[in-house]
């Protein structure tokens, strides 16, 4: 049986830390070249601490310290994030 804490540390090791990796590595490479804003750089920083929290998630679930209910909240707050960043991507592309 699929848990809602095997179903999250699913989606945060599949999906959220990859992409948060991949936006790190352009920010990186934007600064490298030089056209990085201040902007981009709040942006890295606001990044690399949400994998860290990515990381401690995943921690908690791998030492059972993570109950069903904050699982499943987590899980909703993940899951809105990426319906959001998929309406948007469809945005524009219109």
């Amino acid at each position: 049986m699929i848990t809602i804490q095997m179903k999250l540390k699913d989606i945060i090791e599949k999906i959220m830390i990859p992409e948060s990796k991949t936006f790190l590595n352009e920010l990186d490479e934007m600064i490298k070249n030089n056209t990085s804003s201040e902007d981009d750089l709040e942006a890295k920083k606001d990044m690399e601490y949400f994998v860290e929290e990515l990381q401690t998630i995943l921690k908690t679930i791998d030492n059972n310290q993570l109950n069903d209910k904050e699982a499943e909240e987590i899980y909703g707050k993940i899951n809105f994030m990426l319906e959001m960043q998929e309406a948007e991507h469809l945005d524009n592309e219109n």
